[in-house]
Parts: structure tokens; C-alpha cells; sequence
């Protein structure tokens, strides 16, 4: 891991975006006075996410959706606080 000043930073941004782009360079820190304030990175594509992975992995009980209706009702704004049993 490289760390470098704004002023490099600014000076040589082609260059350190090639090493990151060849694998010479992991990140560059890029600082301000002693501290560091950003990361530069090698862009690594975005994911694809794959839908139906987990088909069947999952199993729903026919009464999934039965609802208790004071649940509902507390949910839906129907009920105060104040009348709910503890």
C-alpha cells in the first residue's frame, strides 16, 4: 500500500491509476498533510446477482400469512398503546 501527498496525487494520477490497473499497487492512500483522507482503488466491475439461488432452500407452511388481528391492528395504527394488554 502506496501513500502519497494531494500535490503527487495530482501530479501523477495516470501513473498511479496504471499500477492499480496492473496489479503493482493493492490501494493508494492519499493524504493530507500527515493524514489520510481518501483510498484509491482498482475498479472491480460490478456483481451480478444470480436470482433463484436459493429456490427451494426455503419451506412456507400453509398458514404463513394467518395474522393475529391485535398484531395487524397494532401495525396498522388501528390500536393506542394504551389498550394493549402487557
Amino acid at each position: 500500500m502506496k501513500t502519497v501527498t494531494m500535490h503527487e496525487a495530482k501530479t501523477h494520477l495516470s501513473r498511479f491509476v496504471r499500477e492499480l490497473r496492473e496489479g503493482k499497487e493493492p490501494e493508494i492512500i492519499i493524504a493530507v498533510g500527515n493524514t489520510p483522507a481518501a483510498r484509491l482503488m482498482p475498479y472491480l466491475g460490478s456483481s451480478r446477482r444470480v436470482l433463484g439461488i436459493d429456490r427451494g432452500l426455503i419451506e412456507m407452511t400453509d398458514d404463513f400469512d394467518d395474522v393475529d388481528k391485535e398484531i395487524t391492528d397494532l401495525f396498522e395504527g388501528n390500536v393506542s398503546r394504551r389498550s394493549v394488554k402487557r
